[in-house]
């Protein structure tokens, strides 16, 4: 097995990632594409952790977790479409008239 240290770096790094791209990048598609990355080096790091522990309850949660993002890329890609449609732009700032 790798090193748990370089293990929890490739995390952090997957999570900054993430980060950077979502504060730079101004396309919704992209942005995205970019918080599914963060979720990976948070699930990843739960792996490690897990795998560390030695416990099958990090196991179901991790799963649990990936089940719940497969949903959420399902139903959020289908919105952003809708919404690029409508407005015909993927800029966060053309939907700010959306807010509550």
């Amino acid at each position: 097995m790798a090193d748990t240290g370089m293990l929890l770096a490739l995390a952090a790094l997957l999570f900054t990632i993430g980060l950077v791209g979502i504060l730079v990048r101004r396309n919704l598609l992209v942005m995205l594409m970019f918080l599914e990355l963060m979720l990976n080096g948070v699930l990843l790091s739960l792996a490690i952790f897990t795998a560390h522990a030695g416990s099958a309850a990090g196991a179901v949660l991790i799963f649990l977790a990936f089940v719940v993002a497969a949903a959420e890329v399902a139903i959020a890609v289908p919105l952003v479409v809708l919404l690029a449609r409508r407005r015909r732009s993927l800029d966060p700032g053309a939907y700010m008239d959306l807010r509550g």
